[in-house]
């Protein structure tokens, strides 16, 4: 039997995803979806993937709008909408609308995570969805001199109730409505819901299913990754931003300031977009975060599998020396790593020989994928810091196959002579290595 062209790709991808699913499971994401969605052809595969999402341990919350279901219901009855600075003013008539339009939607919602079909994605599935009244709501009241009516917004989100929930089910449904304390029903902006919600949960991920690709710039690009802080430059600047993401960019901006740790604005026309932006390294979409999601760190113990996997090419090819997972454990708090969402992308060593104010710089490696995004030279400037923090006059490597990339930043070729006493002592003369020279 022949293996399918395909097959070394399918391979490589579901090896890349592993770390990612390593790192989701038992994580919570809340989904925040437009009705739109629910109308287009894409509401059978975005099901399929929340079932696999689910599937792979991630608790998922999916918080459902109903903004078109709730204008055909006005237009049915010859109603029309009315907003004022982006909310709905909900008076007893338009609340009835409210109120079947999101009937319908948990009916429709229930009935697609429902199937179980021989020979697609959702076959032998057994997804359980939860809902509830999770949600304390008051009302909006007047603004601007315009009574809101039934306009409402969230006032407590019980915490205890949902994460039970969670525990009992793959999956809780929540849609923009809730109960105050006199028994009244509020109708409130879905937006508004997914932010509280994955605040209260403090979430890994909130999500927005959007009309846009994410955040792109004057030329068309996507911007794939966002502070808090540059978010809200972009927003009122005003650049390339659409009707939903003046919506849904304010919350997500709040809401990893509040402790949410990613939040993320995917297009909600593109197939298959959870899956591409969790479990590939490009993503497809834009993510904000409290920090800058590339960050250097000391290495830990439970880093040497990542650490490991991440130098095994290297070593399987002869750029490095192999190490082995021991030695790796004895020496890792020489060892550096560049983490990004949450996945190792990156590492380095550093050997201090501080009597001749040297150091070597060591199994500097970043993933193949990421070569091209400047990570490599992040680490070594992290390194070089480090360095100099500890009076270290001189950087040098022994290499074999990557001496212009490190002359092209700086290092000088040099004789074994230049090398540390003790560690020219060890230099193994069969690999023939380089050895590169930097002044701090």
């Amino acid at each position: 039997m022949h293996a399918d062209p395909d097959s070394p790709r399918f391979v490589a991808w579901v090896r890349s995803a592993a770390p990612y699913i390593h790192a989701f499971g038992g994580r919570t994401f809340v989904i925040a979806v437009g009705g739109e969605v629910l109308q287009g052809p894409l509401a059978n595969s975005l099901v399929q993937d929340c079932n696999l999402l689910a599937a792979l341990g991630i608790k998922l919350v999916l918080v459902v709008g109903a903004r078109p279901q709730i204008e055909e219901e006005l237009a049915a009855r010859g109603l029309p909408p009315r907003y004022h600075k982006g909310l709905r003013v909900t008076d007893a008539q338009a609340m009835d609308c409210v109120k079947r339009a999101n009937g319908a939607i948990r009916i429709d919602v229930e009935a697609l995570f429902s199937q179980g079909l021989p020979n697609t994605p959702m076959a032998g599935s057994t997804i359980e969805v939860a809902s509830g009244n999770f949600l304390t709501a008051r009302p909006v009241g007047v603004v601007d001199g315009i009574d809101h009516g039934y306009t409402g917004t969230v006032r407590k989100v019980d915490v205890e109730a949902l994460n039970d929930a969670l525990a009992d089910s793959d999956i809780v449904l929540m849609q923009p409505y809730g109960y105050s304390l006199t028994g009244e029903v509020f109708n409130l902006s879905m937006e508004e819901v997914a932010e509280s919600v994955a605040v209260a949960l403090q979430a890994t991920k909130l999500i927005y299913l959007c009309d846009a690709p994410g955040i792109v710039n004057e030329q068309g690009a996507l911007v794939p990754e966002l502070t808090a802080d540059e978010a809200a430059q972009w927003l009122k600047a005003g650049r390339g931003i659409t009707e939903d993401l003046g919506l849904y960019l304010p919350r997500a901006i709040r809401a990893v300031k509040l402790g949410v740790a990613r939040a993320h604005m995917i297009d909600r026309d593109l197939d298959g977009a959870l899956l591409l932006e969790f479990f590939t390294t490009q993503g497809v979409g834009s993510v904000i975060s409290r920090e800058r999601l590339a960050l250097m760190r000391n290495a830990r113990v439970d880093d040497v599998p990542a650490i490991a996997g991440l130098i095994a090419p290297l070593e399987a090819d002869g750029t490095l020396v192999s190490r082995g997972r021991e030695r790796l454990e004895r020496e890792i708090e020489r060892f550096s790593v560049l983490e990004h969402d949450e996945v190792i992308m990156g590492c380095a060593a550093f050997y201090p020989y501080p009597e001749e104010q040297m150091a070597e710089l060591a199994c500097l490696a970043v993933m193949a994928e990421y070569r091209r995004h400047g990570y490599g030279e992040q680490i070594l400037s992290y390194v070089e810091t480090r360095a100099r923090a500890e009076r270290i006059k001189q950087l040098f490597v022994l290499t074999t196959v990557t001496a212009h990339w490190f002359v092209e930043r700086g290092f000088v070729e040099a004789g074994v002579d230049a090398l540390p006493r003790v560690r020219r002592e060890n230099y193994n003369p069969q690999r023939r290595s380089k050895v590169l020279v930097k002044r701090l």
